[in-house]
């Protein structure tokens, strides 16, 4: 109907300027956010967003432009980008526009929505404070994740922010019988191609949407396809009542590509050279992730930090959204200790007694002071050795290496790499797991066997005379 109605509606280009295209109409102006089509049968897609004057409008493509020239005609759609929402999606992957890139016929039956919606308004909004169990050890116990809530990656690259969105994937189909949706905004064609093979080889497939905005397309399309990822996780958060993990990667992506759109709109940059509207297109998006009296859209995002540098607008706006932020550091990574989540410099709101309880607040609180005391003995080894510590220290050091090395986890999605089986840790374990090392009941253990383990049962080693060896050995 909206085709029908534009259709009569007729523009001229009257100036093309890479992805900006200006376009006269003698009777109606398109509103903002309007969708116009040109070109050989409709193939470039231009979006309203600004009304020059009583006659022109000044778009952005969300396609290449090549071919486009002055004086062709300009087709009004009548109405917004839309985006396929229903039943039908699942298992399947899209680009911005929803057509299925992923080399099987389009599905049927399809619903279509406008990818611009407002935030659910507060009456409808959920205020119980819930934990969204992941199964990885080292976010439930130190920076549990809100249920509907909205949680941070941040690392420079090559840290494995996507291995860890994807781990949580699975275990968000596994365990919670969710719907799981990947938004893939400017990141590398190979990592699209590479996770619809690892998803469809874990069986997760039937559970998940992808949505891609690649690196090579234009800003346009990568600035848009959050909102469209976004309008499919509604669908089902509002419609089937179900419960959503959305992960995004990269928000730092959605930040650059809006840059990119506002430099060639002609608008004055802001600091370091960021758009003046950043923090209002990025609360447009986020404001959307909620968790309502029907279910709840719980997102992860990946944010990358450009030269590891917190302070850049782009992470400080981020993290302002943020309910957990879970900080990948890359001196962990070059140790080999996976995930390589920084337990000092990562938080979350949730770690808090009255959400979390009272004994995971104090182990959590008591596990950071053990690394953080570890950290600040670390110079003091370096330069003296181990030996010259004090029997105190020496115990912290000890408690401390043993939690690191439990708190890493054999991953499912990177079982093909590392030949080890994936583990799913419930909260009770790692907790249990945490407060018996803390106890000194592995003492004795040597640090390697709680390497890559998932609870602390299936920690494996062989006591040598346990008495009279951790005697000699404590002397």
């Amino acid at each position: 109907m909206t085709e029908d109605l534009g259709a009569a509606n007729l523009g001229v280009i009257v100036a093309v300027r890479g992805s900006v295209v200006d376009v006269r109409f003698a009777t109606r102006l398109p509103p903002i956010y309007s969708l116009l089509r040109a070109g050989a049968d409709g193939q470039v897609a231009i979006e309203v967003l600004a009304q020059l004057d009583e006659g022109r409008v000044r778009g952005i493509a969300l396609t290449p432009t090549q071919g486009l020239a002055r004086g062709q005609s300009v087709r009004d759609t009548g109405g917004p980008l839309l985006a396929p929402v229903g039943q039908a999606i699942l298992g399947r992957m899209f680009d911005v526009f929803g057509n299925a890139i992923d080399r099987q016929p389009t599905p049927a039956p399809l619903q279509w929505r406008s990818v611009h919606a407002a935030p659910p308004p507060l009456a409808r909004r959920s205020t119980k404070s819930e934990i969204f169990e992941t199964g990885i050890k080292a976010i439930d116990v130190l920076m549990p994740l809100e249920r509907g809530g909205k949680a941070g990656l941040f690392g420079g690259a090559g840290v494995g922010k996507t291995v860890l969105l994807t781990e949580m994937i699975h275990n968000m189909v596994g365990s919670q019988k969710g719907v799981s949706i990947f938004c893939g905004i400017g990141e590398r064609c190979r990592e699209a191609e590479e996770l619809h093979r690892d998803m469809s080889e874990a069986g997760v497939l039937p559970n998940m949407v992808m949505v891609f905005g690649q690196m090579n397309e234009p800003p346009g399309s990568r600035f848009r396809v959050g909102h469209a990822a976004l309008t499919m996780a509604e669908y089902f958060r509002d419609d089937q009542k179900r419960d959503v993990l959305l992960l995004i990667d990269n928000i730092f992506r959605f930040i650059q590509a809006g840059s990119e759109v506002s430099g060639l709109m002609g608008q004055m940059p802001s600091r370091l050279g960021y758009q003046p509207t950043m923090g209002t297109e990025l609360s447009s998006l986020q404001e959307r992730i909620a968790n309502t009296d029907s279910g709840a859209i719980t997102s992860i995002q990946a944010v990358y930090v450009p030269a590891d540098d917190f302070t850049d607008p782009a992470a400080v706006h981020a993290f302002s959204h943020l309910s957990a932020s879970i900080v990948l550091s890359r001196k962990r990574a070059a140790e080999g200790l996976f995930p390589a989540v920084d337990p000092l410099q990562s938080n979350s709101k949730m770690a808090t007694p009255g959400v979390v309880g009272e004994r995971h607040y104090g182990l959590a609180q008591e596990i950071r002071a053990t690394l953080a005391q570890y950290a600040e003995l670390k110079d003091i080894i370096a330069m003296l050795g181990l030996e010259q510590l004090s029997p105190p220290d020496h115990r912290v050091v000890a408690r401390a290496r043993r939690l690191e090395r439990f708190l890493t986890q054999p991953f499912f999605t990177t079982e093909q790499f590392t030949g080890m089986k994936g583990k799913f840790v419930s909260l009770a374990d790692a907790l249990d797991g945490c407060e018996r090392i803390l106890r000194d009941e592995f003492k004795d253990c040597p640090e390697s066997a709680l390497y890559m383990i998932g609870a602390i049962g299936e920690a494996k080693w062989t006591p040598v005379a346990e008495p009279a060896a951790g005697a000699a050995i404590h002397a």
